[in-house]
């Protein structure tokens, strides 16, 4: 039996419910370079969106439809950062140069050195690359979604956009949950003895 695709137990914790590790990255944004660091979102809700890198095909489409709903994004009190290993500098070439991505409103961040890809397990050691992986973070700095995605397959803007709605009415209203396919305005639930065996 071949064991190269054996899937081996490594004991890591899962992201979610865990705190958010501390980083600090150069971002390209408005035309301009500066550092940012965890410290920068605290009290708004963040999400990472990693892809893997500038100058490719799949990735201009994600960040295109992410910013077509970013003013939606912003209306819950969210920053949007996304993230590849590219440096700011590519980054500032590949907006200056596509004409899908003039404007984007959010800022790319660079981390060539893959530290903070790393520290949420989404690096392609062998391609140096990070995998298509979205997080959401809430405003006391506790990731609260994690989706990873095969480089191939491109994410849903929508999608990810019903997640943070549905992690934004969970973090203030505490005690209700939301079911699933869940949108803004649909009923929620109060988990308790009275709906065991009634769902």
């Amino acid at each position: 039996m071949n064991n190269d695709n054996v899937i081996e137990q490594t004991g890591l914790k899962p992201l979610v419910g865990q705190m958010m590790p501390d980083f600090k990255v150069e971002i390209f944004h408005q035309n301009e370079f500066k550092k940012v660091s965890l410290a920068d979102f605290k009290g708004k809700f963040l999400i990472l969106f990693f892809y893997p890198a500038d100058f490719t095909f799949v990735c201009p489409t994600e960040l295109k439809s992410l910013a077509e709903l970013y003013p939606e994004f912003t209306k819950l009190n969210a920053e949007v950062i996304g993230v590849s290993t590219d440096t700011i500098f590519t980054h500032k070439a590949w907006l200056d140069h596509s004409l899908l991505l003039k404007d984007l409103p959010f800022p790319l961040a660079g981390d060539p050195s893959a530290k903070l890809t790393q520290s949420l397990g989404v690096y392609l050691e062998d391609e140096g690359l990070a995998l298509r992986a979205s997080f959401i973070i809430d405003p006391d700095g506790i990731i609260k979604v994690c989706e990873i995605h095969d480089n191939g397959i491109g994410r849903s803007s929508e999608e990810l956009l019903r997640k943070l709605q549905a992690t934004a009415f969970v973090y203030e209203h505490g005690g209700e949950v939301c079911p699933a396919n869940w949108k803004p305005g649909a009923t929620t639930l109060k988990p308790g003895i009275d709906l065991v065996g009634k769902i």
